[in-house]
């Protein structure tokens, strides 16, 4: 083969094990992806497709457990995040009465303008629909580009868009407005609360939202500021309700 002048075929299919057929079949079923494989015997083998991509499934080694999710996983390359994550919402409320966020299996959260969510599928295993365009580099601790709390808030998407880690990002943002609060610029302290406030939110903290929409709303903004921070304040409100178990709720 001449490799300068062929034109690339290849194409990779994820290979994950299943622990269950009957679990895995009706997870992804539900969320509109087609069965073009269905075998249980001799041995575990089913394939999935939904539109330009495939998923197979085998047996899992022995005493793997899905619990701690880390059994195998994908990322799916897509031009643009937020329709599958639309997508799988729609689905999942229709299937279950509600979206599935904690526990096997599970959809992430989107926040506008992010780049990545993750689908756990019964079996532990991460899939993780990724915009193509994503930076390709990302600053661990928050950009060096910034400083202060400006810094820490860089830090804390970090944790809460590419890590799916909440509770990290709630520790950096409360470890930085104690650290920063009295020399941080006032748009940075209100972003930080507003983010604190979604946080609580997703972790299903009530009793702390008032305590920061209080000092929120302590802290003088220009209109220019408010409206940026009034928009982090919609996400925490959308998330509220993307989080319900109404079908209706978001009109999806």
């Amino acid at each position: 083969m001449n490799e300068a002048t062929s034109q690339p075929t290849e194409t990779t299919v994820p290979l994950l094990p299943c622990v269950s057929a009957d679990d895995t079949l009706a997870f992804y079923q539900a969320l509109g992806f087609q069965v073009t494989w269905r075998q249980t015997k001799p041995y575990l083998y089913l394939a999935f497709k939904r539109g330009g991509f495939e998923l197979h499934f085998k047996n899992p080694p022995r005493g793997m457990d899905p619990g701690e999710e880390n059994s195998g996983g994908c990322l799916v390359l897509v031009d643009a995040v937020a329709p599958y994550h639309a997508a799988f919402t729609r689905a999942m409320r229709q299937a279950y009465g509600k979206v599935l966020v904690t526990g096997l299996p599970r959809l992430t959260r989107y926040r506008p303008g992010a780049s990545r969510f993750t689908l756990m599928d019964p079996s532990g295993n991460s899939i993780i629909f990724i915009q193509r365009d994503e930076p390709g580099e990302v600053e661990y601790g928050g950009s060096k580009k910034l400083e202060g709390l400006a810094r820490v808030l860089d830090n804390a998407r970090i944790y809460r868009e590419f890590k799916n880690d909440d509770r990290a990002a709630y520790r950096a943002l409360t470890s930085g407005l104690r650290k920063h609060r009295d020399q941080a610029a006032p748009i940075d302290r209100a972003l930080a609360l507003a983010a604190l406030i979604e946080l609580a939110v997703a972790m299903d903290e009530p009793a702390k939202i008032e305590t920061y929409a209080a000092e929120l709303r302590t802290i003088q903004l220009t209109e220019s500021e408010r409206e940026r921070v009034d928009a982090e304040l919609r996400t925490a409100a959308d998330l509220d309700i993307w989080l319900t178990a109404d079908p209706a709720a978001d009109g999806r």
